[in-house]
């Protein structure tokens, strides 16, 4: 089919890019040894610990979110450290692997890929651990398979309740700069986040905000390491350059985003991304569908995974949709591929980008013979009409 009008790119990230952004990086390549280049790197760098809502160092790779990953694993642990991961879903499994290929010994808790992180399940283990051999607990802030947000807050208060040094990390690569996270607050001690969701750029940047206890650890940890030195990185990054070439173009494009959201305000992006998710999900109960996360207190504002009914093709719904709507939707992984069907509802985003977008959705269903009740567009437009009267945007600073 010819299509006409825009494309609706509704997975979880990459995100829709707005014209800003692409203003901002449509120049030309600078020296990034020059003057110029380290008075944009000191700005961004300097900047983004606003998102992290933190005072310490933010390190910004020319990587995607896994080489943040490998840049938290090599820079703070050791062959054949233990460390605990939490199982919350397809991410949580992927960056389990990174950790073992690294020689790490990982006890993966073990979950129902429908839920959180449960803090209660790492107490027992820390209450065992008298000799301190965990050296880290690692989570995912918010698992992108699944829609389900854990309490990074309750992590943590597990950990200082327990008294055990253990370094706290967490991913944050689909709820950074959507769904409010506080490095310095929870007493993180690495976040891994990239460039390709809520911070609405392409991908392309890594990143590492890191504490001082990590940074302390990264001075004994005997990892091998070079391109991810945080050493490296931040003594180059003093005088606004890197130990080797920047992605230029997209660090003119962060800045132009940390100028959106310090417009916005960060409440208000945080209240923007709860009043799209709560509407995603009137529509998906007025469908009739199941959501995959199983608890309310965990849903996430940044994208919404839903179950087709039994003995129907999630992937053939996305294929029907795609091709009648020119809409993309995310696919369900691992072992909810061809179950699960994600709306990525992120980042540059409004309420009428999103009723389209459930229109999309409830058009696909219907064009797709998938049992389901008329009604979820209309259930929706009726949370966001509700949440914008009782809005009270808090000013930007």
């Amino acid at each position: 089919m010819n299509h006409t009008g825009r494309h609706f790119l509704q997975i979880p990230g990459p995100t829709n890019v707005p014209e800003r952004i692409l203003q901002a990086m449509n120049r030309s390549v600078i020296d990034h040894r020059g003057p110029e280049f380290a008075k944009l790197a000191k700005e961004v760098l300097e900047n983004v610990k606003l998102v992290f809502q933190t005072r310490g160092p933010v390190v910004i790779y020319p990587a995607s979110g896994s080489g943040g990953w490998e840049a938290s694993i090599v820079n703070t642990l050791s062959p054949g450290d233990h460390v605990v991961m939490f199982e919350t879903g397809h991410f949580s499994q992927l960056w389990r692997q990174v950790a073992e290929r690294f020689g790490l010994q990982v006890d993966y808790l073990p979950g129902n890929w429908r839920s959180g992180a449960n803090p209660r399940d790492l107490e027992v283990g820390l209450e065992s651990d008298r000799q301190h051999q965990i050296k880290a607990v690692m989570v995912v802030h918010n698992e992108t398979s699944t829609g389900a947000t854990s309490s990074i807050a309750e992590v943590r208060r597990v950990l200082n309740q327990a008294k055990h040094p253990a370094l706290l990390m967490v991913d944050s690569i689909s709820s950074l700069a959507s769904i409010d996270y506080r490095h310095d607050e929870w007493e993180v001690d690495v976040t891994i986040a990239g460039s390709q969701k809520g911070l609405m750029l392409p991908p392309g940047l890594g990143m590492n905000a890191i504490s001082e206890r990590a940074l302390a650890a990264s001075k004994q940890a005997k990892m091998p390491r070079s391109y991810w030195n945080w050493q490296d990185m931040l003594q180059h990054n003093q005088a606004g350059f890197f130990p080797y070439t920047p992605a230029t173009i997209l660090l003119y494009g962060l800045r132009e985003a940390l100028t959106m959201l310090q417009e916005e305000g960060l409440p208000n992006v945080f209240r923007r991304h709860i009043r799209h998710g709560e509407a995603t999900r009137a529509a998906v109960r007025a469908w009739g569908l199941e959501i995959v996360c199983e608890n309310p207190r965990e849903y996430s504002s940044s994208m919404t995974a839903v179950f087709t009914p039994q003995g129907y093709n999630a992937d053939e719904l996305r294929k029907v949709i795609l091709e009648n709507f020119d809409m993309s939707l995310g696919a369900g992984l691992s072992k909810w591929a061809g179950k699960v069907f994600r709306i990525g509802h992120l980042g540059s985003f409004n309420d009428l980008m999103l009723a389209g977008t459930l229109s999309g959705v409830e058009m696909g269903l219907r064009l797709a013979d998938v049992p389901h009740k008329a009604g979820g567009v209309a259930a929706s437009l009726v949370s966001l009409s509700a949440a914008l009267e009782k809005a009270e945007p808090v000013p930007a600073k």
